[in-house]
């Protein structure tokens, strides 16, 4: 299993979904086992939903900041 790409793929996912991204929030193993379709081993789960967690809130963090951008613009 690719653990990368199973994250970015669930990112995608949560980013355009947000009752599955709500569902993630709430029950991660949940919603990645509706997502992945697969009973995951409890050691790539962890690290599956600790990956997705950390790309959410990059993604975010990186969102703010690009619109923080603005203004310091003239």
């Amino acid at each position: 299993m690719d653990i990368k790409k199973t994250i970015e793929d669930i990112v995608d996912k949560l980013k355009s979904d947000d009752g599955l991204k709500k569902q993630f929030l709430s029950d991660p193993t949940g919603a990645l086992e509706k997502l992945t379709g697969i009973d995951l081993p409890t050691d790539q789960l962890d690290a599956v939903v600790s990956g997705v967690k950390a790309k959410l809130t990059a993604d975010n963090i990186g969102d703010a900041v690009k619109g923080l951008g603005g203004l310091f613009k003239k």
